[in-house]
């Protein structure tokens, strides 16, 4: 099911009223792109320090913020100098954000390691009894990512020839839904887009935004398990 920004549930929504974490470097609140957060935490140094120090955090927020500007953003610091951090990490920050209310669960990133799976599936489950929902990074290279290859979590394939307003919704058999998204982040002005950051991690970000407006629609159960878009 291929869907734009102009269709029912997205069509006139903004995201107003859904709870979005970013669980990434952190987020730079005063960027012109972001435009404040609701709050956040970092697990660096278990601090309320969320500022981000290396930009992908911010860059993904604000790709959330240009489709879905009215949603709340929690920022959540798992991420220092480098786009690298540990399971248990991951699991605690999964856990802090369902706790703070968030109904979006944006994970721009994945492990190929399987060992981390159990580990990572408790704290999805805890978030998913919560009322939020995982989106993360489904595959790398062909191998499935954890967690975004659980079936409770939406898992999201990066596309290069994606526009940038349209999502693709394939159903999976015993899970929710796949969804398919542009790799590319929000442009900057005068940049060349060969020359901002792309990946699977804005793919997440992009998806995550059309969420938010189908949290706000009332659509988004139906949308996550293949059923016709509502609202």
């Amino acid at each position: 099911m291929h869907l734009t920004l102009d269709d029912p549930p997205f069509a006139g929504r903004s995201g107003q009223g859904a709870v979005v974490a970013v669980l990434d470097s952190g987020i730079h609140a005063e960027h012109p792109h972001i435009g404040g957060v609701a709050g956040g935490v970092s697990f660096i140094d278990d601090s309320d320090d969320f500022v981000d120090r290396i930009g992908h955090g911010t860059a993904v927020a604000a790709a959330i913020h240009e489709k879905a500007p009215a949603a709340s953003l929690l920022a959540v610091r798992i991420f220092d100098r480098h786009l690298a951090t540990n399971a248990d990490v991951l699991a605690r920050a999964i856990v802090w954000a369902a706790e703070r209310g968030a109904q979006l669960i944006n994970l721009s990133l994945g492990t190929a390691n399987a060992a981390h799976a159990e580990r990572l599936a408790v704290a999805v489950e805890y978030a998913g009894a919560r009322g939020a929902l995982i989106v993360s990074a489904l595959e790398a290279n062909g191998a499935p990512l954890f967690p975004g290859s659980l079936a409770s979590v939406v898992g999201v394939v990066a596309d290069w020839t994606c526009e940038r307003d349209a999502l693709v919704v394939e159903s999976r058999s015993g899970a929710v839904s796949r969804l398919t998204a542009s790799a590319y982040p929000r442009p900057i002005p005068g940049v060349p887009k060969e020359r901002n950051l792309a990946g699977v991690s804005f793919a997440v970000a992009n998806a995550s935004a059309f969420l938010a407006r189908a949290i706000e629609a009332g659509s988004i159960a139906a949308l996550i398990r293949g059923g016709p878009p509502t609202g």
